[in-house]
């Protein structure tokens, strides 16, 4: 992710006059794309996909930046058609490059390619475009999306049930019958890495099921390798964390960062959280205003800090979320207790600075 904000700026450095256009947000933190949009940075759509400015608007000598979610196949024709470099400013994150190669690969020796994510996600929609040019591809959203997927399978539901229920899911010609004989699991980094290998492991037993342990190494491909380590490291270290005793989490990050969602599940499973994208949500000592990304509404709760001693907090934020903000929110915290040693002193006390 630093590496896409850096690609950002190096393009606002490098084209001084011109017009400098983002397709989307480039990472879910709106404190980095508030930044870009101040220096003159304008969007071209939503994450959601909805256009704001619209392509006819746009000329050749325009430079448009590829966020770190990556884009379409269509998109990137698109912006050549108007000779514009789609790829001069791709910040791709190399991770989700890397679920597009897998999938690639894996469609060129005849396997189908399963999305773990959210259909309607801007990671999801580009890894989909680029997943469907070499395979039939098909998205789910969770376990009980797969389970239908395996009862298919299986031959427990109809074909009509299945197109009632993947319609809007399945690439162009997508055959259920032929298609789903032999099948690899890809997923949207930013969702649970638990999540997408339980899912993988579901239809790997499904498989095994149907063809047998002797023929399941020719009717569903390993994958594992493509979990980004990004994500997968702070949800772990989150795991680790909540193994330890604590009276509350502070969860830092944008509002609409999957990734941090998934973060803030695992929190809320334990202990009181509060979702926030900055320190100044942390209005003072007593009151904190964060975010209720289930119903998408702001509370504003009251004594949100125990008043204990020693208080125990866990601190942690999404894998989109810039260090400098988790630290901003870290200090903010410390202020309002008095003789707090030194952050570089802990740190070196404990042989971690």
């Amino acid at each position: 992710m630093e590496n896409a904000i850096e690609i950002s700026y190096k393009a606002l450095e490098e084209n001084p006059g011109k017009r400098i256009f983002l397709l989307s947000e480039m990472i879910h933190n709106p404190d980095v794309n508030n930044d870009l949009i101040s220096r003159g940075v304008k969007f071209i759509m939503e994450t959601s996909g909805k256009q704001i400015i619209n392509w006819d608007e746009l000329k050749a000598d325009d430079i448009v930046i590829v966020p770190a979610f990556g884009t379409t196949l269509e998109i990137e024709n698109k912006l050549s058609s108007k000779g514009i470099d789609p790829l001069k400013y791709n910040t791709t994150c190399p991770f989700v490059e890397k679920v597009w190669n897998r999938a690639e690969s894996l469609g060129k020796t005849g396997y189908t390619i399963i999305v773990h994510g959210k259909y309607k996600h801007e990671e999801t929609r580009a890894t989909f475009s680029h997943s469907k040019e070499n395979a039939p591809t098909l998205i789910v959203r969770d376990i009980d999306e797969t389970k239908i997927l395996g009862d298919f399978i299986l031959g427990k539901i109809s074909l009509e049930e299945f197109n009632s229920f993947f319609k809007d899911r399945i690439s162009s010609g997508f055959d259920p019958e032929k298609h789903l004989s032999k099948i690899g699991v890809v997923n949207q980094t930013t969702m649970l890495a638990t999540e997408t290998q339980a899912i993988a492991d579901y239809l790997k037993n499904k498989m095994e099921e149907k063809y047998g342990l002797e023929n399941l190494k020719d009717h569903f491909a390993d994958t594992r390798d493509t979990l980004c380590y990004a994500t997968h490291d702070n949800q772990r270290a989150t795991y680790g964390l909540l193994e330890m005793p604590a009276d509350i989490a502070i969860v830092v990050g944008g509002y609409n960062s999957s990734n941090t969602s998934h973060i803030v599940e695992l929190c809320e499973e334990k202990l009181p959280t509060y979702f926030i994208s900055s320190a100044e949500k942390i209005l003072d000592k007593k009151t904190i205003s964060h975010y209720d990304f289930h119903n998408h509404k702001f509370n504003i709760t009251e004594n949100f800090l125990p008043d204990k001693n020693p208080l125990k907090i866990i601190l942690t934020s999404g894998a989109s979320c810039p260090d400098s903000i988790v630290d901003d929110v870290l200090q903010k915290i410390l202020s309002f207790y008095k003789d707090v040693k030194p952050v570089d002193k802990i740190l070196s006390e404990l042989n971690l600075n």
